[in-house]
């Protein structure tokens, strides 16, 4: 792959320039079909680095594998938590990032000043937070929370795919590659999809129920 700019420490320094506990922390899988919503926190120590840290996107997956073992043994402290696929299909995926995301800080062992979060929309809630757009690109911490994110998925649906072997688990990680999709029409959905989803409406179904929030939500009638 190209090289690309390294992920800096701006934001990190100033808040560490105040005394405060700084916590990266991004999430992978929001888009995929079937499998957990997980996501990652960091806290980096302010004496040391580790080179070539960058977006998980951006780098392969031997590079991320190489670099995982690196950034945790590099971190202050780090954590993973996950929303399951039931619990996306539950709770739709805004709330259930709100979860794992509780789950991942709650995780970490040390009580968060502030974090820094990946995109516009303040997902934790808990916390004094800052938004950086494209920050697993600018922030260091949010680019070291990314690998560990994405690496800890990945090694997810591998596992997975050894439970649902005609879905293709280990190379599309859930996501809808073309595999994913035929094996979808053939065969329907397994336990781990995400049952309420769209791309559901037009599959055959097994002896899975489709999972519908609305119907869910409403009292039994006796």
């Amino acid at each position: 792959m190209a090289a690309t700019k390294a992920p800096g420490l701006r934001h990190e320094r100033a808040l560490w320039g105040c005394g405060e506990i700084v916590v990266g922390i991004d999430e992978v899988g929001r888009g995929s079909w079937a499998g957990p919503l997980t996501l990652a926190a960091v806290v980096l120590p302010s004496d040391r680095r580790v080179n070539n840290v960058r977006d998980s996107k951006q780098l392969s997956t031997a590079r991320r594998e190489h670099l995982y073992d690196k950034i945790v043994d590099w971190v202050t402290s780090w954590s993973v938590g996950h929303a399951s696929a039931l619990e996306c299909d539950q709770l739709g995926m805004s709330a259930a990032q709100r979860l794992a995301a509780s789950r991942t800080l709650d995780g970490l062992g040390v009580d968060a000043d502030h974090v820094l979060v990946d995109g516009p929309w303040d997902f934790v809630g808990t916390h004094r937070t800052t938004c950086i757009v494209k920050g697993d690109r600018v922030s260091l911490s949010i680019a070291a929370a990314s690998v560990i994110a994405k690496v800890t998925r990945d090694r997810i649906m591998v596992e997975e795919a050894t439970h649902f072997p005609a879905y293709g688990f280990e190379s599309n990680k859930g996501y809808p590659a073309p595999a994913h999709v035929a094996a979808l029409a053939g065969y329907g959905p397994s336990s781990i999809h995400r049952r309420s989803w769209a791309f559901m409406d037009s599959l055959p179904w097994s002896a899975l129920d489709r999972y519908d929030r609305e119907a869910a939500a409403q009292p039994a009638l006796f």
